[in-house]
């Protein structure tokens, strides 16, 4: 289903992914710096959550700039919190590259806002952008030290921006609940000499679902 959301003067092009049966928790997934909602990962993963009941909604924000991209990510949350077609008990924020930066910026400020109402349950950050490429000793890790939701990392062993042991050293000091599956010598762009891309797409859209029904579940514990 194609929706407008709008965002100031503009509107953000969306796609929903409607599962069968009516969902009761959605995905809110966005895209890198290159690329729009319609990158081949984001699109494989939209499915496969929508076809095992998860609402996905994944939109598309050209901007270069991770404040205005935050910005966006936010009208798309206030858009589907308020929506009359999908009443939903909760949503996971998820984002690729640059997109993850800014699910992970929106969780953040979120979480802090006093008017918290816990909408939000959990953050997936798929191939986070820790550093730029050679440059590690500048972290972007504030916004994930600062969050108390649960967070999922999904990241290649050999990603150029997200060194391994700088990762698991980032995670080890973050207060909120967190898991990291490594893609065994992915890049940045998830891709694996000798492993089809479908391949790989299914190896990471399992880990993303069974992570999410986890902490589903935990909510209701």
């Amino acid at each position: 289903v194609k929706v407008k959301i709008p965002f100031g003067s503009k509107y953000l092009d969306a796609i929903f992914s409607v599962p069968e049966k009516k969902p009761t928790y959605g995905v809110i997934l966005t895209h890198g710096a290159g690329g729009d909602m319609n990158f081949p990962h984001l699109v494989s993963l939209a499915a496969y959550l929508a076809s095992r009941g998860v609402l996905c909604l994944r939109f598309t924000c050209k901007g270069l700039n991770v404040a205005y991209r935050t910005k966006a990510f936010k009208a798309v949350v206030e858009y589907l919190k308020l929506s009359d077609d999908y009443k939903l008990s909760g949503v996971f924020l998820a984002g690729r590259s640059m997109g993850s930066r800014a699910a992970a910026s929106v969780v953040r400020q979120l979480s802090q806002d006093d008017d918290d109402d816990g909408f939000i349950q959990g953050l997936v950050c798929l191939s986070y952008p820790l550093h730029r490429p050679k440059l590690q000793s500048k972290l972007r890790d504030e916004d994930l030290l600062l969050t108390r939701c649960p967070v999922l990392f999904v990241s290649g062993s050999a990603d150029e921006m997200c060194e391994k042991q700088l990762l698991e050293g980032v995670a080890r000091k973050m207060k909120a609940p967190k898991k990291i599956h490594w893609i065994d010598k992915a890049n940045h762009g998830m891709a694996v000499k000798g492993r089809s891309t479908d391949d790989v797409m299914e190896e990471i859209n399992a880990q993303v679902f069974s992570w999410l029904r986890e902490n589903v579940q935990q909510e209701h514990k």
